[in-house]
C-alpha cells in the first residue's frame, strides 16, 4: 500500500482520484461506461462527499464487471454442516502450527493490543487464522470490481454493496491509496481480518503509528484493528466466552435460543434442566445452543464475549471455531 503523505494529506480536501492514480486514465468505454446507475452514484458522491465527477468516472472506466462474482454470490448455500463437520475445517494441525508461529512473530504487538483493548492475544490470532489463514487467503479480486459488480449488477443486495462502495472510495481518499490497487474477497472483504469497507472506517486503527492504516500487508494494524473491533462490540476483559452445560429433563429444548442474541438467562435455563460446568450468576444473559459433535449432542451457554465474536460473523459455529482454535493455540504454545 502507498504510504500516507503525512497528516496534512489526510486533512486536506481531496481533489480527486486522478492525483492518486497518476496520469488520467485513458478514455475508453469500460464495463460501466455510460451506465445510468454509475452516473447517479457518481453524482451522489460529487454532491454529498466532494468528489470530482470526471475524476471519479476515470476510476469506473477501469472497473470491471465480474461474472464469477455474480456466480459466487448467487450460488445456493451449501447444506448447513453439523459441528462435527464444521470444526475440522478450521481447527487443524496446520492452522494451529501457523498460529503459534504468527503469535511468536508478533508477540509484542499482540501483548500491547491485549493491554489496550482487553482482548486476549489468542482470540486476535484465532480470528486472523479463521478468516485468512494468517494472510494466505485474503482474496484476489480488486475491491473496486467486487463492489461495483455487486452494487450495480446484483439487485437483491445492491443497496448494501453501493453503501460499501461509497465507504471504500472514502477510505481510499482518507488513506491516499489507489482504489484500483486494493484486493479482497468476491464480496469486498479486505486484508488479514477481512473487514468490509464500512468496518474499516469504523473500527480499523493505525496501530503502528505511521499515520496510515494498512490491514493488507501490515500485521500490526490488522492486529490492532481486530482488537478495536471486539472492544467496540462489547468484549469484556477477563470474562469467559462459553460454558459447557449438562442437561436433564423433558424441557431442555425450551431453553434453546432461536438466534445468536443472548435472550435467556442462566437462571431460566437452570429451571429448564440446564446445569453449567462453571459458576455463573443466575442473572447472566446467555445464548443457549446445541451442537452435534463427534460424540453426540453438546449443549453450550454463550456469554457476552461469545456474542461479541458473533458480531464478526453471525454464526454460532463460527464463534465456536474461533474460540476453540484460540484454546488450541494457548495449549500449543504452552502458556497459561
Amino acid at each position: 500500500m502507498q504510504a500516507m503523505r503525512g497528516w496534512a494529506a489526510r486533512q486536506a480536501p481531496w481533489v480527486g482520484l486522478v492525483s492518486i492514480l497518476g496520469a488520467a486514465q485513458p478514455a475508453f468505454a469500460g464495463d460501466y461506461e455510460g451506465s445510468p446507475q454509475v452516473a447517479e452514484f457518481v453524482g451522489e458522491m460529487t454532491r454529498d462527499y466532494g468528489f470530482a465527477g470526471e475524476q471519479l468516472m476515470a476510476v469506473f472506466r477501469e472497473a470491471e464487471r465480474k461474472q464469477s462474482i455474480l456466480d459466487a454470490i448467487s450460488r445456493p448455500a451449501e447444506r448447513v454442516k453439523q459441528w462435527k463437520e464444521y470444526r475440522p475445517m478450521f481447527i487443524t494441525d496446520a492452522r494451529i502450527a501457523r498460529g503459534v508461529d504468527f503469535w511468536r512473530q508478533h508477540e509484542a504487538v499482540l501483548a500491547r493490543a491485549e493491554q489496550e483493548y482487553g482482548v486476549p492475544a489468542q482470540v486476535i490470532v484465532s480470528i486472523i487464522g479463521v478468516e485468512t489463514f494468517f494472510g494466505r487467503n485474503t482474496g484476489n479480486y480488486r475491491v473496486i470490481d467486487a463492489l461495483s459488480t455487486l452494487g450495480f449488477d446484483y439487485p437483491p443486495r445492491a443497496e448494501f454493496f453501493r453503501k460499501e462502495l461509497r465507504e471504500f472510495l472514502l477510505l481510499a481518499r482518507e488513506e491516499q491509496v489507489d482504489p484500483l490497487s486494493l484486493k479482497g474477497s468476491y464480496a469486498g472483504a479486505m486484508g488479514l481480518p477481512q473487514f468490509m469497507p464500512s468496518s474499516f472506517r469504523a473500527y480499523a486503527v493505525d496501530f503502528d503509528g505511521d499515520g496510515h492504516i494498512n490491514i493488507w500487508t501490515n500485521p500490526d494494524d490488522a492486529i490492532g484493528s481486530v482488537a478495536s473491533y471486539f472492544k467496540r462490540h462489547g468484549w469484556v476483559a477477563g470474562e469467559p466466552v462459553v460454558s459447557r452445560a449438562d442437561v436433564r429433563g423433558d424441557r431442555v429444548d425450551e431453553g434453546l435460543t432461536t438466534g445468536i442474541e443472548p435472550t435467556k438467562t442462566v437462571g431460566e435455563l437452570r429451571a429448564l434442566g440446564w446445569s453449567s460446568h462453571d459458576a455463573l450468576r443466575d442473572d447472566m444473559p446467555v445464548t443457549a445452543f446445541r451442537l452435534e459433535g463427534d460424540n453426540g449432542p453438546e449443549y453450550w451457554m454463550g456469554l457476552k464475549n461469545f456474542y461479541a465474536i458473533t458480531r464478526y460473523n453471525r454464526s454460532v459455529m463460527y464463534a465456536m471455531a474461533v474460540h476453540q482454535l484460540s484454546e488450541q493455540l494457548v495449549q500449543a504454545r504452552g502458556v497459561k
